[in-house]
């Protein structure tokens, strides 16, 4: 009976409460359309991509287990398991069944009928060598002559059977008793025993050899031929290759002491003392600090938005130029970036990135909804966006659009499943000594590039206030189990709600404690100069923020006014002062379009501006007391008057005075569409319709699995039941290499206008797996916008090889 059946039979035996936590654990396996029976669902989760996906959130003891198993080539014994994990007593061996009950959980290890131990197939190719174990001597001798069997026996002092099979079952009997082969080497040349005891790992082994493709290699090393002789080593008949080592050998080289490395217990950190008050008061200032620099960046975007380079992504002198003017440093720019393009805050519009409606919306909350947006966008990021450069160095981009990176997700994961493991009222004495404790929840996570381990989404949580004083704080809590409600209720109690009120002093400046209200940010934004921003932010007052303010249309009495309403007392003298002499001197001066003219009221400071030799390059000529004309553009002139110190305004064509108001870039839309279909090519995906978006009842589709009887596959033309849809009955008929529950799928996708990703086989035989949206079917071909070539494509149906829903985020 293969894996398959029986992992089917496994499922249909299942209660339904055990069944759910099977769906749950593997909902890919329940995309739509859901699976019709308990055999669809057990193919569904044979599938090397749902496999795939569920490897990345094993911890460590669930994969040594695995591993075991895959040495021991399972089916195989709990006995045999326990054997060479080396469990011997009692605590160990409720670790190893727990461990066993989690697999079964995943779909990845299940018992069969005989109480044998089986494993997905998938799962079992993971490993090349399981173990540094190669294959049984059974496996490697399957071929191998009747004389060359008799020549080894004979060579082993073993008296020869008469038959192949009899001598093959006599060389296995012989090398599977450990005493037996380690007496063998006992006795072998010296050279030998280096290299049987080097190739086993239980000494210094020597340097691997290269051996090409289709070289014979009769002796590949000293003293091989010893060992190739008696069967310790064996060599493909053909002499190509290297000589491999059967497992049974390699076990016993290593000793009756050795077994596969089993830790069910995660490793400690070096841990201090720390009281719920603690952790929320740091928690509280790195969240407000982040959630102010956060605002100031995307504000400082949405004034200028910032150019991508051509090669994609925003580049380091744009990243610097933002950091500056948001007074924010690089880790904080970069992970507001890519979290607001997550949360759909920004988006690519052209050459540049700006920022969206939905950016609108979201300035106008308090700071608390705000940063749960961000926080619950990091959560999933499939990226680790303050990773600054790469493996050589180079300055990484920001929003470059790299591939979904999974290990990133499960670095994160790990790091709220670590800090949530230590004890009460305790957190780790230095950040980075979590750095161990994640490598165990999520072995396969991506680690940082160099320096400790996990350092650089350690920093991250820092920022965020998810890690304070080494433990998780109240935020990373609810992040950790994705409840968005209770995370909402955290941000507002620890979060101060926006500050609508400044202190104005006499030194010209404005402080804020806090987060500023988006009405007073854009109030003191075009009154005055940002200094500084973070847990205070600080504007300047001169008299080019003022004139900047007066150019926009605002008079001195409104500035007065409004800055009166936000000041914490009455406005000071020297900041009244200093709007009233510049609103004197502002507009003394017109300047009219004509490329252009220039009038006032007054001929002296006309005829000043003539004669003045800084401006000569204008052009000026007076030809009036009160008008003068220049040979440059209207926005030139304006642009020289005032770097000499003078304060004119504009006109219109009508002669009235122009409103110098800066105009916000906004994208068209949070992800521009491919085809202007159904599907962004920015990386995010509508993947489910609206009726889909309704949360699946897993114990609804459990208790109809196990209801439902295994239906037979379509055979129309076989008197068999016919396909549900005409779009099944055509998949089905170019597509020969998919079986019918992909077809099912590969054929909803392009009803229903859905994404879905398949493995693809191009002419070239190259393998590659592919995101695919806004399908149009034309048999024999497929017509896709391909998300890894971010361009339409044409697939040839019968070039699938497999498919599945899209990953969820």
């Amino acid at each position: 009976m293969n894996s398959r059946s029986t992992l089917a039979t496994w499922l249909g035996g299942l209660d339904g409460c055990r069944l759910v936590r099977v769906l749950e654990t593997r909902r890919d396996a329940t995309a739509v359309p859901e699976p019709r029976s308990v055999r669809e669902l057990a193919d569904r989760l044979q599938r090397p991509g749902s496999v795939a996906l569920a490897l990345p959130r094993l911890s460590l003891p669930h994969l040594q287990v695995a591993e075991a198993l895959a040495a021991l080539r399972a089916p195989a014994s709990r006995d045999a398991l326990a054997k060479l994990l080396g469990v011997t007593d009692d605590d160990t061996a409720r670790e190893l069944a727990a461990v066993l009950e989690a697999l079964a959980d995943h779909a990845l290890v299940w018992p069969d009928g005989a109480e044998q131990l089986c494993m997905a197939e998938p799962l079992r190719q993971a490993w090349d060598a399981p173990l540094g174990l190669d294959a049984p001597l059974e496996e490697l001798l399957a071929g191998t002559t009747s004389d060359a069997l008799r020549g080894m026996l004979v060579a082993l002092g073993v008296k020869p059977p008469g038959g192949t099979s009899q001598r093959l079952a006599a060389l296995v009997e012989h090398h599977g008793d450990p005493e037996r082969v380690l007496s063998l080497v006992h006795k072998a040349p010296a050279v030998t025993r280096k290299l049987l005891e080097g190739r086993a790992g239980a000494g210094p082994a020597g340097p691997a050899r290269f051996i090409p493709f289709g070289r014979p290699a009769p002796d590949l090393e000293a003293g091989a031929r010893w060992a190739l002789d008696r069967g310790l080593l064996i060599q493909d008949r053909h002499h190509y290759g290297p000589a491999r080592m059967p497992a049974e050998v390699t076990v016993a080289l290593r000793g009756s002491g050795w077994h596969a490395p089993f830790q069910p217990v995660p490793p400690s950190a070096v841990s201090a003392s720390v009281t719920p008050a603690e952790v929320d008061r740091e928690a509280s200032a790195a969240a407000a600090a982040f959630a102010a620099h956060a605002a100031s960046v995307l504000a400082a975007c949405s004034t200028t938005a910032p150019a991508r380079l051509k090669s994609g992504g925003i580049g380091a002198r744009e990243l610097a130029r933002i950091g500056k003017a948001a007074q924010a440093d690089d880790a904080v720019v970069r992970l507001t970036l890519e979290t607001a393009h997550a949360a759909g805050l920004l988006a690519r519009d052209g050459d540049r990135v700006a920022p969206t409606e939905a950016y609108d919306a979201w300035a106008e909350q308090e700071p608390p909804e705000r940063f749960a947006v961000l926080l619950q966008a990091w959560r999933n990021l499939p990226l680790t966006p303050t990773q600054a450069r790469d493996e050589d160095n180079k300055a990484l981009p920001a929003l470059a659009g790299a591939p979904p990176c999974n290990g990133c997700i499960q670095a994160r994961h790990g790091l709220l499943a670590a800090a949530a493991r230590l004890p009460a009222g305790q957190g780790a004495r230095v950040a980075s000594d979590l750095g161990p404790l994640i490598a165990w929840y999520r072995p396969l996570a991506d680690s940082s590039p160099d320096g400790p381990p996990f350092a650089t989404v350690i920093r991250e949580a820092e920022l965020l206030g998810v890690l304070a004083r080494g433990a998780l704080s109240a935020f990373g809590i609810h992040l950790r189990t994705g409840d968005a409600e209770g995370l909402g209720v955290e941000c507002r109690r620890l979060l101060p709600s926006a500050t609508s009120t400044a202190r104005i002093g006499a030194d010209l400046t404005a402080v804020v404690t806090g987060t500023p209200s988006a009405r007073l940010a854009l109030l003191l934004d075009s009154v005055a100069d940002r200094e500084t921003s973070g847990t205070a932010s600080v504007w300047r007052f001169s008299a080019g923020s003022i004139r900047r303010a007066l150019d926009a249309g605002h008079t001195p009495d409104d500035i007065t006014a409004d800055l009166a309403a936000v000041a914490t007392g009455s406005l000071p003298q020297p900041l009244s002062y200093l709007i009233a002499d510049t609103a004197r001197g502002h507009g003394r001066v017109r300047i009219a379009p004509a490329s252009s003219v220039l009038h006032g009221d007054e001929p002296a400071l006309l005829a000043e501006l003539a004669a003045h030799r800084g401006l000569a390059r204008l052009g000026l000529r007076q030809l009036a007391p009160t008008v003068l004309i220049s040979r440059s553009p209207l926005d030139t002139t304006l642009a020289a008057l005032r770097a000499e110190g003078y304060s004119p305004v504009a006109e219109t064509v009508e002669g009235t005075v122009r409103i110098e108001r800066v105009r916000l870039q906004r994208a068209g839309a949070a992800v521009p569409a491919p085809r202007g279909s159904r599907a962004g090519a920015g990386g995010r995906i509508a993947t489910r319709t609206a009726k889909e978006t309704a949360v699946l009842d897993l114990s609804t589709l459990a208790n109809q699995l196990l209801a439902a009887p295994d239906v037979p596959d379509p055979a129309p033309f076989d008197g068999g039941a016919p396909f549900a849809t005409d779009t099944e009955e055509i998949v089905a008929g170019w597509a020969k290499r998919l079986p019918y529950s992909d077809v099912r799928q590969l054929a909803h996708a392009i009803d229903a206008g859905r994404a879905i990703t398949v493995e693809y086989v191009a002419t070239s035989g190259s393998r590659t797996v592919r995101t695919l949206s806004d399908l149009d079917l034309d048999p024999p071909f497929l017509e896709a916008w391909c998300h890894l070539r971010d361009a339409e494509r044409v697939f040839t149906l019968s070039r699938i090889h497999s498919v599945m829903s899209v990953a969820p985020e």
